[in-house]
């Protein structure tokens, strides 16, 4: 009020940040003493969404960005050759060549995982809502060609984005209604093991690494029930993992090494998890 009593007409309250509703006011949320606000947050959201879209289990695959589709890694091969052709001397380009030629070999996967994504997709769909919906980090490589298999089945399927310093956007076959972003990796983490009936793990780098033998830890630790865990392609992964090496030392035990399978093809992996379902069916 003012000194005549009347209302002044200048509300200079709506502009002062303390007015603010607390959960419409972003740099109170952004704040680091509201981080476990934002844990939950990122939980409920993803959470409530999956349960109103119907979403009972999931599969998740993880994989390598890198994987391209064969045309496009052929591709990015000519044009190495070339460029080494040009500069036969220069060992950066030479090694460069190398590693792409190598990409090459693997786009075999992305084949794979677009296959894998379609037979999932194809046995998942149900009156009562959806089991084996196909998950991924909806990135590009695997990720993009296992949520594109999904697609071709008109079929939904989830795409599990993260911030990260460098920009990657969802791919494009993800449902949109499924797409999420997260901010915290734990909590990605959680989400990708909370309906997960199976983990097929492509040939990667750190992310999937971490991402499998974080599910690998979970399973063998019993802080999850065993689920069946497929790792495509069998020299890749004992070529970059001595597993037999880790018994050896006595890191682990025999046993845990039964904690997964390998598969070379999408026909394989989804046979080992419809055995493993049939076989421990609950």
């Amino acid at each position: 009020m003012t000194d005549d009593g009347k209302t002044p007409e200048n509300r200079w309250w709506e502009d002062s940040p303390s007015y603010s509703k607390a959960y419409e006011d972003i740099a109170f949320l952004n704040r680091p003493e509201c981080r476990p606000v934002r844990l939950q947050l990122e939980l409920l959201k993803p959470e409530l969404t999956l349960v109103e879209h119907g979403i009972h289990s999931t599969v998740v695959v993880f994989g390598g960005t890198r994987i391209l589709p064969r045309d496009v890694a052929q591709k990015q091969v000519e044009e190495l050759e070339k460029e080494v052709a040009e500069h036969p001397r220069d060992p950066r380009r030479a090694e460069r060549l190398e590693i792409a030629r190598n990409i090459l070999a693997k786009s075999k996967y992305y084949d794979e995982a677009r296959t894998f994504g379609r037979l999932v997709s194809e046995a998942g769909r149900g009156k009562d809502g959806y089991e084996y919906v196909v998950v991924t980090g909806g990135g590009p490589g695997v990720m993009e060609a296992a949520n594109r298999g999904a697609f071709e089945t008109g079929a939904k399927s989830i795409g599990f984005n993260i911030t990260l310093p460098m920009e990657q956007q969802p791919n494009n076959y993800i449902t949109p209604e499924l797409c999420f972003q997260f901010h915290y990796f734990a909590i990605r983490k959680l989400h990708f093991m909370m309906r997960a009936k199976a983990l097929v793990a492509f040939p990667g780098g750190y992310g999937t690494m971490d991402e499998l033998f974080e599910a690998l830890t979970l399973v063998q630790t019993h802080k999850v029930k065993r689920l069946p865990i497929v790792l495509m392609g069998r020299d890749f992964w004992n070529r970059v993992i001595d597993f037999d090496g880790l018994v050896h030392e006595g890191v682990i035990d025999p046993d845990d090494i039964d904690l997964f399978r390998f598969a070379e093809t999408a026909k394989e992996a989804w046979h080992h998890i419809q055995a493993y379902w049939r076989a421990n069916w609950e």
